[in-house]
């Protein structure tokens, strides 16, 4: 496995820290044409998988049975930050299905906005599993069932109906076949794929085009309008994921993952973007994005002022006082 150097942490003048990984862009068809690093590195997926998960309800009129909003329809595909209007909005999905939180198997975390915000977390009996991040995700997964009359218990189960259309999806859109999808258990409970990091890019790539196709119809286009349009659904505050899609104004739809994985589907010039950093440091992550970002040509004036808090990321002490800073060191070849 070949690794790139994407990022390099500084202490005073010394670079105290490097941070390897891989870098693929491919166009809408597949075709590689950047890389840094292995673009065939077999890469856990973590929730950038969430829209290739919420395609086969989608798919089968979920959206239109239970009536759920645009901004519902973005927490399909979310890690969200547990802000109020986001648990707000993941129970009445789970009052539309007829569900409560108990039904969810997610399990609970502190939510994501006490980090990102410092904001104070919920306690108690009021931080249960709709303030877990994939919440959204996990309403979805039970609507399916609902939909079609398959049992709720075990929705996680890799052989429940849920999760065979789940991977078939997964597949489909990834252009890898079915029986080469790597599978593992994500933080969440849910089954979560392996693939090359080439396809996990591709398939950004088609999301980001929401082309009619000819198996799931307008399913892409409509998840894609509803992350562009409502990314503070699919994100949270002080996130990247919600900075990168608001300076893009649409013309981006970006989704991160655990152990360091992003995935960026850029419509107006029909590429699709995919980044894994080998330690898993998310820190490494965003200084890496802008500046392949960068590389490709994308970032205009507008967008680089947006993003440049996480473009060099300065790195304090307790006291306050800069100690050194984060700086990619990405350099993209083209193929």
């Amino acid at each position: 496995m070949q690794l790139a150097r994407l990022a390099e942490v500084t202490r005073g003048e010394c670079v105290e820290s490097l941070h390897l990984g891989a870098v693929a862009v491919v166009d809408v068809h597949g075709a590689l044409l950047y890389q840094a690093g292995d673009p065939e590195w077999m890469t856990f997926t973590r929730s950038t998988l969430k829209p290739f998960q919420a395609a086969p309800f989608v798919r089968d009129g979920g959206l239109e049975k239970f009536g759920f909003s645009l901004q519902q329809t973005a927490l399909l595909c979310a890690s969200h930050s547990g802000e109020p209007q986001q648990v707000t909005a993941v129970q009445a999905m789970l009052d539309r299905i007829g569900c409560d939180a108990s039904a969810l198997r997610c399990g609970c975390h502190a939510p994501f906005h006490q980090g990102a915000t410092g904001q104070a977390a919920p306690i108690g009996d009021n931080c249960n599993q709709l303030y877990n991040n994939c919440s959204g995700k996990h309403a979805g997964f039970l609507a399916y069932c609902v939909q079609h009359g398959h049992p709720l218990d075990d929705y996680i189960n890799p052989a429940h109906p849920l999760q065979q259309a789940v991977r078939a999806s997964v597949a489909y859109f990834s252009g890898v076949d079915a029986g080469a999808l790597v599978i593992g258990t994500d933080g969440c409970s849910a089954p979560n794929y392996a693939m090359p990091l080439a396809r996990l890019a591709y398939a950004y790539a088609r999301l980001a085009q929401g082309e009619n196709d000819v198996v799931y119809g307008m399913t892409l286009a409509r998840l894609y309008q509803a992350m562009t349009t409502y990314p503070e659904m699919v994100s949270g505050s002080g996130r990247f994921d919600l900075a990168l899609m608001q300076s893009a104004l649409g013309d981006w739809v970006a989704k991160g993952g655990a152990e360091g994985v992003q995935a960026i589907g850029i419509r107006s010039a029909g590429l699709g973007l995919a980044i894994k950093v080998a330690d898993g440091n998310a820190r490494a992550l965003y200084p890496a994005t802008v500046s392949a970002l960068a590389q490709l040509g994308v970032l205009t004036q507008a967008r680089a002022s947006a993003l440049a808090a996480w473009a060099q990321p300065q790195l304090t002490n307790l006291r306050g006082l800069v100690t050194g800073e984060i700086r990619a060191t990405l350099q993209l070849e083209k193929m």
